[in-house]
């Protein structure tokens, strides 16, 4: 399973250093960015993301402007450097699912992600941390989620740039048999076709670092 997120953030930096971040994820995507208010509504007209993350202070439309503006729009996180209590509560009466701050880690923004996309609320400050910790665990497609270790590992020399059947028998001391039946098994359970494929997908899944 992919979860698709829409970052609103007038920090060019930010935003696409955030996008790297969350796109490193196994589960999470991003597909679409906007520097303001008016520009997240018009991205909106075209992309429908589980989630959307967006600030406060923008230029033209703030955050909190936008979200009022939207109706029927995907569930929203306010990811601000205003931790105060009234901008809490504007998230909140603007339809806003969750709240957090910009310094909050990487793991508890992507627990965020999948919390609010199965129809949690992160906007009490007291309960949000124990929401997260349901969450922290990526999921993964069924088929990800049934690879054995031998096949992690694998994929992990796929991704690595060990490619010949020889060189990745000769690696994991077994048979060249035994790594096409492997190989066999990956692609079945990931639905792809070749070697390429399955290093696309190691590097999706995390499993080349």
């Amino acid at each position: 399973m992919t979860f698709t997120i829409v970052i609103a953030d007038d920090h060019t930096l930010l935003r696409e250093g955030l996008s790297q971040a969350l796109d490193s994820m196994p589960d999470l995507q991003v597909v679409a960015t906007a520097a303001d208010g008016r520009e997240l509504i018009d991205v909106l007209q075209t992309t429908t993301p589980d989630v959307i993350l967006v600030d406060i202070e923008m230029p033209r439309l703030s955050g909190i402007g936008a979200l009022r503006r939207l109706e029927g729009a995907p569930p929203a996180i306010v990811v601000t450097m205003h931790s105060e209590d009234d901008q809490r509560r504007k998230a909140a009466a603007a339809g806003a699912r969750g709240f957090l701050s910009k310094s909050a880690p990487l793991p508890d923004l992507a627990a965020a992600i999948r919390a609010v996309a199965a129809g949690e609320e992160l906007l009490d400050a007291a309960t949000t941390p124990e929401i997260l910790d349901r969450y922290r665990q990526p999921v993964l497609d069924e088929g990800a989620a049934a690879l054995t270790m031998r096949e992690r590992e694998l994929l992990k020399l796929l991704a690595s740039g060990v490619s010949s059947t020889e060189d990745l028998a000769d690696r994991l001391f077994i048979s060249q048999k035994t790594v096409k039946n492997h190989l066999a098994s990956i692609y079945e359970k990931l639905a792809i076709t070749d070697r390429a494929q399955a290093v696309v997908e190691a590097i999706r899944l995390g499993i080349h670092r």
